[in-house]
């Protein structure tokens, strides 16, 4: 067994202070990095440290460990690829406040700051796309340290509906979410990728019962207070200027069938506001598409990086 002091040792090696005071962020796999305003944000960080780098940007309200599929993938092809566990969410600080977009990206830009990384492709999925679209827009592209970006079933650039964007969701629709959080998040937690997230509620679905369980499990591994303020992020916040403010060429993918951010408010408003825009969909496919089609949709973004 391991004693109490060894464990004291163990325990400081792996503190993010001793990674940041020793510069063992370019050589470890996985650690935290702490933002300006004191938020231990986990990362992982894996491959060869000279690669291109690719940095995976998670939805809500879950974890790095959504985006296994695409990591192991590019992994296998000879990148570096990197994903963190937003503020709140998965393994990084349970923090009470900061849960909004412009807190969201910089804390992916102190990781990028931290890494080091240059030259990179940010993948967003949902939420996390819009933290890929203001972290380009105000920190990535300005400090040089963006190639492309990839916006998958992406919230930008505004979900809610507002005198300015009628086509949007009624504000009903995030007070429901709410509720149903507040009242039961480990209930909801489950109904949610039971249902339209993946697809699985669609007529023939196949439904995959371990796919429910991991979301279920990225979901409850976060703070509920970081879910409940997420929401007020994802679809209020109004992202035209940072899609105009994009120049790097981005890749926009979406599910012709996604209930969760409708294709007509998203992807659909986004491809016109970008100056360097490509945009593809598929029929049929859900707003989970990037794990239950992840054939389909790696193939395309590795043709998006490489071309």
């Amino acid at each position: 067994m391991i004693g109490a002091a060894s464990l004291a040792i163990l325990s400081s090696l792996t503190s993010p202070a001793y990674a940041q005071a020793t510069d063992l962020t370019k050589d470890i796999t996985m650690g935290y990095v702490t933002t300006s305003d004191g938020v231990d944000i986990f990362y992982k960080d894996w491959g060869p440290k000279d690669a291109q780098p690719i940095v995976f940007h998670h939805g809500w309200p879950l974890s790095s460990d959504d985006w296994d599929a695409q990591m192991l993938f590019f992994l296998s092809k000879g990148y570096r690829v990197i994903a963190h566990d937003r503020r709140g969410h998965g393994r990084s600080a349970q923090v009470s406040e900061g849960h909004d977009m412009d807190h969201y990206a910089a804390d992916a830009f102190a990781v990028a700051e931290a890494l080091d990384l240059k030259n990179a492709v940010h993948i967003g999925h949902s939420t996390g796309g819009g933290e890929v679209a203001r972290y380009v827009a105000k920190h990535g592209e300005p400090a040089g340290r963006v190639a492309k970006a990839v916006l998958v079933s992406a919230v930008p650039p505004l979900m809610v509906q507002t005198v300015a964007n009628p086509e949007g969701l009624p504000l009903e629709v995030f007070d429901g979410f709410r509720a149903a959080l507040a009242a039961n998040r480990a209930q909801f937690f489950r109904d949610v990728p039971a249902g339209s997230f993946y697809g699985f509620n669609r007529e023939g679905a196949t439904v995959h019962e371990g796919v429910i369980q991991n979301w279920w499990r990225q979901g409850m591994m976060g703070s509920a207070k970081a879910h409940y303020d997420g929401i007020k992020a994802f679809s209020e916040t109004d992202q035209t200027d940072d899609l105009k403010a994009i120049s790097v060429p981005t890749l926009v993918l979406h599910g012709e069938d996604d209930q969760i951010v409708p294709i007509a408010d998203s992807a659909h408003k986004s491809i016109k506001l970008l100056k360097n825009g490509t945009l593809k969909t598929y029929p049929g496919f859900s707003h989970g598409m990037l794990t239950v089609n992840a054939d389909v949709l790696n193939a395309d973004l590795l043709a998006f990086v490489e071309s």
